[in-house]
């Protein structure tokens, strides 16, 4: 198991950061995408609201089961042999179909593109992302840089993808099937759940479950060999395709919200004293009443009882609509709006208690320059780079050139 050390921000990997902050990808005909109708859309959300009563804070207080079921440390392995096991590449992004490259933001433009096998994903919808970036300060596990990449089938059966990232040039990867806590006198099942948000830290994964109700708590020590790497865990989906699947992780705690809160997007903040976990709340789109945001703290203590406080330590309310990513770094929160319809482009804003900022493109400055797919957003603080997915597309860019495009 890697020590897990505290604040040592560790200068490694110029290679990949000299690897990124080459040439933007060239996103030939994105911008024709955005119809003239659409560079009206966009209206100022103004400053973020603090909420400071003890009402709204109640009602985002978490309550923590730790009742999972045990595991035998001898049947269980790390993340070191999932990634020696990746038996998948994504495609480079020259081998990006034109729809697929279309998809990506127009401004700021991606620096890192990569996309998934049709063949592989047919029938499942990409989700959350989260990096070792979030799960050490260093931005390694081990000697590994890896990135997580949730996704979810049409019954809400859950999977990630262990990716190793390594070479920024050639991504590999292998999946991971999800399941859900024993409990009600049930065995542990799969998670049937949307993978909106997910965030690693130390050596657990947090991921939105109960369609945003819950998180459930993974530990990346623990996970499982199926019969196709030789173990006896049993797939948590009844999709016959899934006995091809090595790996099983099982829950090992849950979070859960009171009432009818859920949770969207997840991200880490290092920002922070210590570091957070960064909420936006999930409204529907013809919703018209604000969306909530919010963070927890995290506690470094790696034994997991504890890892994440469950009163909010502060919390906003945001005009922007239909919020599916959110990212906070130094007192700014970064927020994504979903496009309106398919095919189409979302907005990316920037507010703080002063005011707000989006990215504009085009001749005409429309608001709709981000992919309007992209959910997730992660921070790998270390790099300086934003990671999210668009459809079949992982991708990346500075933080930096989002802060110069938000005017």
């Amino acid at each position: 198991m890697k020590h897990r050390g505290r604040h040592r921000r560790r200068k490694q990997g110029r290679a990949l950061r000299a690897f990124l902050a080459g040439t933007a990808l060239a996103l030939t005909g994105a911008a024709t995408l955005i119809s003239a109708s659409q560079a009206t859309v966009g209206t100022d959300p103004g400053a973020l609201k603090p909420l400071a009563s003890a009402l709204s804070r109640q009602e985002l207080r978490l309550s923590e089961n730790l009742s999972a079921a045990p595991v035998s440390p001898a049947k269980t392995v790390g993340v070191g042999e999932v990634l020696a096991n990746a038996d998948h590449s994504l495609r480079p992004a020259g081998d990006c179909t034109g729809a697929e490259r279309a998809a990506l933001p127009v401004s700021p433009a991606a620096t890192s593109a990569h996309c998934w096998p049709e063949a592989d994903t047919r029938g499942w919808r990409a989700g959350a992302v989260t990096t070792s970036g979030d799960a050490d300060d260093d931005g390694l596990w081990g000697a590994n840089r890896v990135v997580l990449s949730g996704w979810s089938d049409h019954r809400g059966a859950a999977r990630v993808a262990f990716v190793d990232a390594n070479d920024p040039g050639r991504l590999s990867y292998t999946w991971v099937l999800l399941a859900a806590p024993p409990g009600a006198g049930r065995d542990a099942g799969p998670l049937v759940s949307r993978l909106s948000g997910m965030v690693w830290y130390q050596d657990k994964l947090l991921a939105t479950a109960d369609d945003g109700r819950a998180l459930y708590m993974y530990d990346l020590d623990r996970i499982e060999r199926t019969a196709a790497r030789g173990g006896t865990a049993v797939p948590a989906t009844g999709d016959p395709a899934a006995h091809a699947v090595g790996y099983v992780l099982p829950a090992v705690a849950t979070y859960r919200l009171p009432g009818g809160t859920r949770m969207g997007g997840l991200s880490l903040d290092r920002s922070t004293t210590p570091d957070s976990l960064v909420v936006s709340e999930s409204v529907p789109a013809d919703d018209d009443r604000p969306t909530r945001l919010w963070r927890y703290s995290l506690n470094d203590d790696p034994s997991g009882a504890g890892l994440l406080a469950t009163v909010p330590r502060e919390a906003y309310e945001t005009k922007v609509a239909a919020v599916r990513g959110a990212l906070s770094y130094d007192d700014r929160w970064y927020l994504v709006r979903a496009a309106g319809g398919p095919g189409g482009h979302g907005t990316l804003w920037r507010q703080d208690t002063e005011g707000a900022h989006a990215a504009r493109c085009g001749t005409d400055e429309t608001y709709l320059c981000w992919s309007g797919p992209a959910q997730s957003l992660s921070h790998w603080e270390e790099t300086g780079e934003v990671w999210s997915q668009s459809g079949r597309v992982l991708f990346s860019l500075p933080l930096a050139s989002i802060d110069r495009a938000l005017r």
